[in-house]
């Protein structure tokens, strides 16, 4: 098929999805003939194909011609700007969403939802390469992923970003100025992106979809002005806040201090989404009481790391509570416990999470320290070294409520441990750094093919379990639930 076969079905793709009307057909080709510098249209059958396909081959063809260089960066500010010319302008995506949401707050995040995968701002065909298992553990089933949908740079576009101008604008990645921006090598496009203003807290905030949906329908809710994180009680009181607007969804708070804290520190923004995660799952192991606050359940989950749960009909006095908890953790030192508030710089923190459950809020309020040591020098509550071979990120606010975003890398790895391990071969290069796990692995198991895949899934969910233990200040023992429960008392003081 020639270009104006491939360029018909795009147009005929934006129809189908709705995002453009059959009235914008030839407005819309010559918008796509002016991105790919041609200057003139055969009009062509138009066929329904996978989008997948017709990007490839109009990007195939650009670089044939000399418009668009042949590494993944170049392709995808190219093939977002062709995105861009079917997606419909903010004032009638912003226009829709409310139309919707005044009769059901569920159907305008379907909708959304959709909206933003068919604008291939969520490249459909590059979540599904990602690869997905559940690992049965003490504390439940928990969810692994290596996600692929994040291509990685090849030393071309490497190199064209460091050589490409720096620039302060967008300031960062989440700032509303990135809506409909063209991108360049080392920021990408975003002519396909629409936002949704919403109000939490009595200030103006958006609401946009991950591009790389970790789970489903996994959303970012972001400050309209570029301000640091913070976890404070205006911090709980805008989770709340958007699970009163958002009732269907969960949200949650990266922590605001390097190693335990997110990504990016830079702007406030939490993360939320429709999905029940290992952690809500969980159930309570101990009940708490907190003089004054009858009216909350309260108690400490059972999971690997150090969670207090609050459930309240009351929103007002479950922020109120779960500041006290904060503030109270913020100073907090037990040297027994190897927990310092304070060294050379603040250590305490807490990832918060809100969800509903009926007509009730709920806080799962997770303690989390960044200390560091010469022995762990990346954090004592962080992977420790010798799980560095499957995990060695932080832990941020997905991994804290049980769900591994593990490295690319481990596909290949783990594919080719297979082929070590069957054909008894030794571990080199970068396979060098799982030999003590396949050591102990060889004394436990019998390796077949039949089985080597599902022994190696369950292993590293293992692992995942052991990293969220070391993500936890107190550790899971008779010696760390005592000292788990002198801070909750203190908390009653």
């Amino acid at each position: 098929m020639d270009r104006n076969t491939y360029i018909a079905a795009l147009v005929r793709y934006g129809v189908t999805t709705g995002l453009i009307e059959p009235c914008d057909t030839v407005y819309t080709t010559n918008a796509l003939l002016e991105i790919l510098r041609l200057d003139a249209f055969e009009p062509a059958d138009a066929t329904d194909l996978p989008l997948e396909e017709i990007l490839g081959a109009l990007l195939d063809d650009a670089v044939a011609r000399g418009i668009c260089a042949d590494d993944i960066v170049s392709r995808d500010l190219f093939d977002t700007r062709l995105m861009g010319a079917l997606t419909p302008p903010p004032r009638e995506v912003r226009a829709k969403f409310a139309a919707l949401y005044a009769e059901d707050p569920r159907r305008a995040t379907d909708w959304y939802y959709e909206f933003s995968q068919n604008t291939d701002y969520i490249r459909r065909y590059r979540i599904a390469k990602d690869l997905r298992w559940q690992t049965a553990t003490e504390y439940g089933d928990l969810d692994i992923t290596i996600n692929l949908s994040k291509p990685e740079k090849d030393p071309r576009a490497i190199a064209a970003a460091k050589a490409a101008p720096q620039s302060g604008y967008p300031k960062c990645m989440l700032c509303p100025e990135n809506e409909g921006y063209a991108g360049r090598m080392n920021h990408p496009a975003r002519q396909n992106h629409r936002i949704i203003p919403i109000t939490i807290a009595e200030s103006d905030w958006y609401l946009q979809y991950s591009p790389y949906v970790y789970y489903p329908e996994h959303c970012i809710v972001f400050n309209s002005r570029h301000t640091p994180m913070v976890i404070d009680r205006s911090a709980l009181r805008k989770l709340l806040d958007f699970v009163t607007l958002f009732p269907h969804y969960f949200v949650g708070s990266n922590a605001d201090l390097p190693i335990v804290g997110g990504s990016i520190l830079s702007h406030e923004h939490f993360q939320g989404g429709h999905y029940t995660f290992p952690m809500e799952r969980a159930p309570i192991e101990q009940e708490l009481r907190f003089p004054g606050y009858e009216e909350i359940t309260a108690g400490i989950v059972r999971w690997p790391m150090s969670v207090i749960r609050l459930r309240a009909a009351d929103p007002d006095r479950l922020v109120e509570l779960a500041d006290r908890i904060l503030q109270k953790w913020r100073g907090y030192t037990d040297e027994d416990a190897f927990i310092f508030a304070h060294t050379d710089a603040p250590h305490n923190t807490i990832t918060p999470i809100a969800r509903r459950r009926g007509d009730e809020y709920e806080f799962d309020l997770v303690l989390r320290n960044n200390i560091t040591t010469e022995e762990h020098p990346l954090g004592v509550y962080h992977p420790h070294a010798e799980l560095h071979h499957i995990k060695k990120e932080n832990i941020g606010l997905i991994e804290v409520m049980g769900l591994a975003v593990l490295p690319a890398r481990l596909k290949g790895e783990l594919a080719a441990l297979e082929t070590a391990i069957l054909e008894n071969q030794p571990l080199t290069g970068e396979l060098e750094k799982h030999a003590p796990w396949v050591a102990k692995m060889r004394e436990a198991y019998d390796f077949t093919p039949e089985n080597i895949t599902e022994i190696l899934q369950e292993e590293v969910g293992g692992i995942f379990a052991r990293v969220l233990e070391h993500a936890g200040v107190y550790a899971r023992t008779e010696a760390g639930r005592a000292a788990f429960l002198r801070f909750t008392e203190e908390v009653s003081q």
